[in-house]
This record gives C-alpha cells, structure tokens and sequence, in this order.
C-alpha cells in the first residue's frame, strides 16, 4: 500500500517517509476539539493511526460528542470528569480512557490546573468529533471559566 502524504486533520504532521521523530510538547497546537471543546495540541497521522499531546484548558471541557474512530486518552497531568455512554468517573495522571466508536462521551479537566493527555485515535476519521446535540454553541466551562468571565 503506498503511503499518503496528505492528513485528515488540518495541521497536523504526516509521519513516514523519513519524518519518524517528533516532539510532541514543542509542536504548534492545533484546535483538536471542533466545535464542541477548548482543547488543543500537537497532532501526529500515521496511515493507520494518528496521536497527540492534548492540554484541555483548567475549567473547560468537552460537551457531549462522539466520533467514527474509537479513542484512547492516556492522563499524563491534571484531573478530569468523565462521561462515557452515561457512565462517569475520575481520570487522574496514570488513567488510560477507552472511547468506543460511537459512543456519545463527555470530559471536563477540573477547576485546578490545566489536564494533559496523550490521545491515539484510528484514522477511520480526523481528530474532531461531532457534537452530540448537532449544535455547534462551543465547548463546555465551569462556572467562572467562561471567556467573558475572565
């Protein structure tokens, strides 16, 4: 199969054909959150899977969303809420989330300190998701936290 040079997320960086080493934490940030979420980082799409350092922002979230392509988030910093298919818990550093293609989930990083994590996704679809209510009114906040709050 020959390798694509194109990405499915805009900005992202394309791996292969001797670009094999990255920086994740010093690569330009793109909005990886649609129009449902405040989180950005750094995006990396192989021809089977595509990887990223995200931070979601201390107080925001994602609202309810879902996507084609099934998801991992590995908690590297921070603390967030979590709600997959109506289940909720707590995803502290050393957490690894699994997301099910299709399956509706939500996440907001606590009021503290900003909440780091790596995602893995399959290249089925790009790193955006597609909100739950169709809506696209911007991402999730905490009370305090919206921008014109601060």
């Amino acid at each position: 199969m020959a390798e694509s040079k194109e990405t499915k997320t805009e900005g992202a960086l394309k791996a292969g054909n001797g670009n094999n080493v990255f920086q994740l934490d010093e690569m330009a940030a793109i909005h990886a959150g649609g129009t449902y979420a405040a989180t950005h980082g750094g995006v990396v799409e192989g021809e089977k899977t595509m990887v990223g350092l995200m931070c979601k922002p201390k107080g925001t979230g994602a609202r309810p969303h879902h996507h084609p392509n099934e998801q991992w988030n590995y908690v590297v910093k921070g603390i967030l809420d979590v709600e997959i298919d109506g289940e909720k818990s707590v995803a502290r550093p050393g957490t690894l989330l699994y997301f099910p293609a299709n399956v509706v989930h939500a996440t907001v990083a606590r009021e503290e300190e900003d909440v780091y994590f790596f995602v893995v996704k399959d290249m089925s679809h790009n790193i955006h998701g597609i909100p739950a209510d169709g809506k696209d009114t911007g991402p999730l906040y905490r009370p305090g936290f919206e921008p014109d709050a601060k």
